[in-house]
């Protein structure tokens, strides 16, 4: 996706906005990531003339949570993350009207936080990941149990309002990420439609026809453009989707990508009316935690490009049905295990892994952990270590995983390098509590390399492809930048 070409003229609408029947609450907006589009335009060049008007609309709240009070250390360095949240509460000040143009007027809104994505920015502020966390999630919200992900805003806004509602949720997503939480914002339904009517008709891209009487969503294959009612469908539709809520989180990446693409375009950024208007929207409807300086951070990634904004989803097994006091709930079954290999992909190697050389195979002693599900993957995997020339020790059984790792101890950073040449496409993870290095073989089936055939290739008779010597990130396997992509 590139960003070059000003915006061309605002087409008209393809067809009249869609009605909006009574609003499901089962299916609110997951979508917030356009809450950082005043961010964008305040980095483009309107900062002096904007700061006060924009400052003066954003509600602050005390949103983070003390220092190390849902512990782990800071995985990430200088690279930097903010927690955007979008749900169904009502601003402060929304009009009779504004409520009515949503076609949501019959219910009252809901503090659960149905769009839930870790915006992580990169220290050198030139590329950044969108990591969506699905809002069906079951996870351990601390001092509440387990329970799905978007309860824990409302669990702590029951006692401490908006302010320990988001303290509450920044520490169940450190905990379930590793990550570090730095920032805090929070986007209405009502801040997103404002958004998207400043912007003007916004053009997509639908693989296939669509229409839901849910989301009251009826679009046709290709392309259309959407006026901001049909916006508001388009982000919030559930049902008929292939994979749900998955593609829905999709949806609002896609969107986002899109928009964001249109606000660092000179026919935005270079329009006072138009960028004046972004930022009312914006600022009228979204809180922050007390220390975000939303114009210092606009600065510091304001070359920052669409093609550059990438999205990934945290590790799933599935979506099962689960029995909770006799009754039965739907659920998205995290991969906790291959959260810290995840991660890594986001993040990086730790400056100490990407320095260090490989050690001999004699040199080093590893166990080998089965997570893949597979009955004697890890009695394979043994055998060819030690034929390789490592020390192997007694194979062991872990938890369900998917990606295949190498952990390693602080330390084991050359052990690690070794094990992970020997493994095609198994992500090396410093992991606090071990001892040494182990290769924990997930549900992808990758596996230890077979010695025998190494030793003797059959180039010309072989139909499979070689093992890449470098093994691609499973990240941009996940993530996408949506450049002039059509989607579910």
């Amino acid at each position: 996706m590139t960003d070059e070409n000003p915006t061309p003229p605002e087409p008209k609408y393809r067809r009249p906005p869609a009605r909006h029947a009574r609003r499901d609450r089962r299916h609110p907006l997951r979508w917030i990531a356009l809450g950082l589009v005043g961010v964008l335009v305040l980095g483009g060049g309107y900062v002096a003339y904007s700061y006060e008007r924009f400052q003066s609309g954003v509600t602050k709240i005390d949103a983070l949570p003390a220092p190390g009070k849902s512990g782990g250390s800071d995985v990430d360095g200088q690279d930097e993350n903010i927690l955007l949240v979008g749900d169904d509460h009502r601003p402060a000040g929304a009009t009779a009207e504004q409520l009515a143009e949503l076609g949501t007027t019959s219910d009252g809104g809901s503090s659960n936080t149905d769009t839930m994505i870790v915006l992580h920015v990169s220290g050198d502020r030139k590329s950044a990941t969108m990591i969506s966390l699905p809002r069906d999630s079951y996870v351990d919200i601390p001092g509440h149990g387990k329970n799905k992900l978007n309860s824990a805003f409302s669990a702590g806004s029951a006692t401490g309002g908006p302010s320990g509602g988001a303290k509450l949720l920044i520490s169940t997503v450190q905990n379930l990420t590793g990550l570090t939480i730095d920032h805090f914002m929070r986007v209405s339904l009502l801040g997103f439609y404002e958004v998207v009517k400043a912007l003007g008709p916004v053009e997509v891209c639908l693989n296939n026809a669509v229409q839901d009487d849910f989301s009251k969503i009826d679009l046709p294959a290709g392309k259309s453009t959407l006026s901001p009612k049909e916006a508001v469908a388009f982000v919030r539709q559930r049902h008929g989707l292939p994979r749900g809520d998955f593609d829905r989180e999709v949806r609002q990446q896609y969107f986002l990508s899109v928009e964001a693409k249109r606000i660092l375009s000179a026919g935005t950024l270079l329009n006072p009316v138009k960028s004046g208007r972004i930022i009312d929207a914006v600022s009228k409807s979204i809180e922050t935690d007390e220390g975000f300086d939303l114009v210092s951070f606009a600065t510091s990634v304001r070359d920052l490009r669409p093609a550059n904004i990438r999205s990934a989803t945290i590790p799933v097994l599935g979506t099962p049905t689960i029995d909770v006091n006799g009754t039965p709930l739907s659920i998205v079954e995290v991969d906790t295990a291959g959260m810290p290999g995840f991660i890594t992909n986001v993040v990086g190697q730790p400056e100490a892994y990407t320095k260090a050389t490989a050690a001999k195979p004699a040199a080093v002693s590893a166990l080998v952990v089965n997570a893949s599900g597979v009955e004697g993957a890890a009695v394979t995997a043994s055998t060819r270590l030690t034929a390789l020339g490592f020390t192997v020790g007694a194979p062991e059984s872990g938890a369900l995983t998917q990606q295949t790792t190498v952990q390693y101890a602080k330390g084991a950073e050359r052990a690690a390098k070794a094990l992970v040449a020997k493994v095609p496409g198994a992500e090396a993870v410093l992991t606090p509590g071990i001892v040494g290095v182990r290769l924990v073989l997930g549900s992808d089936g990758r596996t230890v390399r077979d010695p025998a055939a190494t030793a003797t290739p059959k180039p010309s008779t072989s139909t499979a492809p070689a093992a890449p010597a470098t093994p691609k990130p499973t990240v941009t396997k996940q993530s996408t930048a949506y450049a002039g992509t059509c989607i579910n």
